[in-house]
């Protein structure tokens, strides 16, 4: 509708103009005298012009009609196709510029119009090759996803455009969510064109959101031998497929191959905490501690975090509380100024009951940087030093609305997971969990800072007492923390 409107508009803008420079003309004095043979003639300006325009069309069909009278000669000595290819160069010319707009306006984003262009382009060249990719793409601007997929399809027909036509089918099934049939897609298109760095890279999404572990490490294993990736993620990123193998084979009953697994995980990358972890145990069940112990002690000094801790206090779970504290110095003093190194301190000299040195060991990490964790590890130590019950209340109110630290949070999207997992929940990302702290906070209780005065105050309304039952539940917590630690 613009589109008509604008030639519309250009159309009397140029008959307008015509006639103004016709007035023009009318009124300027003078002209142009011509002799030839004997023969003058005066013509006015506007004459001369109308002449000048005249002899213009009459050379431009002289140079048709000769063209067409040599490819006629031609064709009368013998050359059965000069005629047809006079009037195809003419055609091809014309699909030629048709072709060329339909491109330009998919460019500039006007999709009917590089349809119409394309219908155009496909009359008037036996090209399929570039008018059907043309109308596909274009349709899929309009949103024509019928005439686009109808499109794609045509284009599987020939080997030169096989690869075209799987690739544009594979991006509509990705759209439509239809993932088995972007599966196959990717998979066909794989095999066409190995080393193309899209298709590894869109196969391998699909394999890891399909849990397919054992193909996503060949589709990776390529990506490394195209050039495709750089050696040391592609070892990560290997470490992250094998470790989920192990998870599969061990949710299978296969514990031996489930520790071969998770060991090969941990050996292609030594800082991933899961991998470690489960290599780990799996040295604790076959009788290897000292193993055990070596993994989590490098992966600790890489990126200290509690599951290595736990892990760590698995090697050997009759100890005293004084013989694990003295055994885990082994985590202790690499990254003495890790918050998580300080609160693994104090968790240890709270399970030995010596209160005073778990107070030290958290030193000022309370007032610089609080987290929940943190300071339910205070109030269990001013319990255990027999504060009073108001004061352990306090430092569990502000752990209630305290930051919680670091969790497993997804770079691409800042999804934060409870335990980690190769795959992102909320936007698939593959290999992108990372343990570090949110961009904002959680609070642990909703609306927690306008209920702070309540749970530390001295008047107690009828409101405050919901508020107490949720501090006594925390003292408990606390307290069966401390006493469990105790008992180990």
């Amino acid at each position: 509708m613009l589109w008509s409107l604008i030639k519309i508009l250009a159309f009397v803008v140029v008959i307008t103009a015509l006639t103004f420079g016709a007035m023009k003309l009318l009124d300027v004095p003078g002209g142009a005298t011509i002799q030839i043979a004997g023969i003058e003639l005066s013509l006015t300006p506007l004459q001369l012009v109308f002449a000048l325009v005249a002899l213009f069309v009459a050379v431009w069909l002289l140079l048709k009609i000769g063209a067409f009278l040599i490819a006629a000669f031609k064709f009368l000595n013998g050359d059965e196709t000069a005629i047809s290819r006079y009037f195809q160069r003419n055609r091809t010319a014309k699909g030629y510029d048709a072709l060329s707009e339909g491109m330009l306006a998919l460019a500039s984003g006007e999709g009917h119009l590089a349809m119409t262009k394309a219908a155009k382009a496909e009359k008037l060249l036996n090209k399929p090759t570039l008018t059907t990719l043309l109308t596909a793409q274009a349709a899929e601007m309009t949103g024509d996803t019928r005439t686009a997929e109808e499109s794609y399809k045509r284009l599987l027909k020939s080997d030169e455009t096989r690869f075209v036509g799987v690739r544009g089918l594979l991006s509509q099934k990705l759209a439509s969510g239809d993932t088995d049939t972007a599966m196959a897609l990717a998979q066909k298109a794989f095999a066409l064109k190995p080393k193309h760095e899209n298709t590894q890279d869109v196969l391998l999404q699909l394999q890891a959101e399909k849990e397919d572990w054992t193909g996503a490490r060949e589709t990776l294993n390529a990506k490394l031998k195209s050039g495709n990736m750089p050696r040391d993620v592609h070892k990560r990123r290997d470490a992250v497929l094998a470790l989920s193998e192990a998870k599969d084979v061990l949710e299978d009953g296969n514990d031996i191959e489930a520790r071969e697994a998770a060991i090969e995980a941990n050996r292609l990358s030594p800082d991933l905490i899961p991998a470690a972890v489960m290599a780990a145990r799996g040295y604790i069940e076959n009788g290897k501690p000292r193993n055990a112990s070596r993994i989590l002690s490098k992966t600790w000094g890489a990126q200290p975090h509690p599951e290595l801790a736990a892990a760590f206090a698995e090697i050997i779970p009759d100890e005293t509380p004084v013989q694990r504290l003295k055994r885990f110095r082994t985590l202790t003093k690499q990254r003495p100024d890790d918050a998580e190194t300080k609160m693994l301190l104090a968790e240890l000299h709270i399970a030995a009951e010596d209160f005073p040195e778990a107070k030290r060991a958290l030193g000022n990490l309370i007032d610089e940087d609080p987290t929940a964790r943190n300071l339910t590890l205070m109030a269990a130590i001013e319990r255990g030093e027999g504060a009073d019950d108001a004061v352990v209340r306090g430092w569990l109110a502000k752990a209630l609305t305290a930051d919680r630290g670091p969790q497993w949070v997804c770079e691409s999207c800042q999804n934060i997971h409870p335990a980690w997992v190769p795959v992102c929940a909320n936007c698939g990302s593959f290999d992108t969990l990372a343990w570090k702290r949110p961009p904002s906070g959680e609070v642990a209780m909703p609306a927690g800072v306008e209920m702070l005065p309540l749970l530390v105050g001295n008047d107690k309304p009828a409101e405050i007492v919901v508020a107490e039952e949720i501090i006594e539940a925390d003292v408990e917590v606390v307290e069966k923390v401390v006493e469990t630690a105790a008992d180990k």
